[in-house]
């Protein structure tokens, strides 16, 4: 991985593996069981196709697939490879209009095909316009934020449904909220072994709250407690994790961004990039897809 200082300096941290036999603390107890994201696994994906093409060797595959009486928008991005290979599913941020969607991650989902990993992006719930103000309100944040894992959870079948994809061998990137809710499927999922959480912070009602505010603040922020991302991360299984950073993060504290990534077990590597909340450069792009290409070529 490079180091750019002139754009980014690093804390890395790497740490020996949590012993998964090691009790949680009482604070990370409190998290929803395994049970409460539950699906059938053996429901049909029933994809829908809307366009297939080709880039060079590259296809790509813009679709539809079922999650639990939803439809998912999804792309699939696949090399031309016969032999087993690794699979990565991306999750977008909130920002930008134009990428608060699959797009923001398509440059990343290509470069990775050209290195023969097959990718799967899809649209998040709030990839729905004016969503965060308009869509979602306080009363609904929890059951969607249970939905919105299990749609990465069929997201997850989808990739293990493409041609040569190693089960062994997937990976997960995910940025702001696309961060935070994937360590919650950190703890919930044992599929992906490496984790890019970008940008991302310890609990989800910070930035709900961000919005109207619910009539009982209190009672709200309880309710939303037992879906923190740092309670999951704690109680992870997965291999290693990249944390991406920026330093000039209105919605990211440093003190918050550290105790995120300090929470997550195993192998761990947080970089602080000289950049904004969009980390955007690049440079960063460059330096998450050597650490997570270099992850899954080594997985077992």
């Amino acid at each position: 991985m490079s180091n750019r200082l002139g754009l980014a300096f690093a804390l890395t941290m790497v740490l020996a593996n949590v012993s998964s036999g090691a009790a949680p603390s009482s604070a990370a107890s409190q998290v929803l069981p395994a049970s409460a994201f539950s699906y059938d696994a053996g429901a049909p994906l029933a994809v829908k196709v809307a366009r297939t093409w080709n880039e060079g060797s590259l296809t790509f595959k813009d679709l539809t697939f079922a999650s639990a009486g939803r439809r998912v928008h999804a792309e699939v991005v696949v090399p031309k490879v016969s032999s087993p290979h690794p699979g990565v599913l991306f999750v977008h941020w909130l920002g930008d209009p134009k990428t608060t969607n699959l797009t923001e991650f398509v440059p990343d989902a290509r470069s990775l095909a050209a290195s023969g990993i097959t990718s799967v992006l899809i649209d998040a719930m709030w990839a729905q316009p004016s969503w965060f103000d308009k869509r979602r309100s306080t009363d609904t944040d929890y059951v969607a934020s249970i939905a919105q894992i299990v749609d990465l959870r069929r997201a997850l079948d989808l990739l293990e449904a493409q041609s040569n994809v190693d089960p062994s061998a997937i990976g997960y990137v995910g940025h702001d909220f696309g961060a935070m809710y994937g360590a919650i499927l950190s703890a919930i999922d044992p599929r992906p072994r490496c984790y890019v959480l970008m940008a991302g912070v310890p609990t989800l009602s910070e930035w709900y709250l961000l919005g109207a505010p619910p009539k009982d603040k209190v009672r709200y922020v309880g309710q939303m407690s037992v879906l923190d991302p740092i309670k999951y991360l704690t109680r992870s299984s997965a291999r290693s994790f990249l944390f991406q950073f920026a330093l000039k993060d209105e919605y990211v504290p440093l003190s918050e961004a550290e105790r995120f990534a300090s929470s997550a077990p195993g192998e761990r590597a947080a970089f602080f990039y000289a950049s904004d909340h969009k980390l955007g450069q690049p440079e960063i792009a460059a330096d998450r897809l050597a650490w997570l290409t270099a992850r899954l070529r080594s997985l077992p």
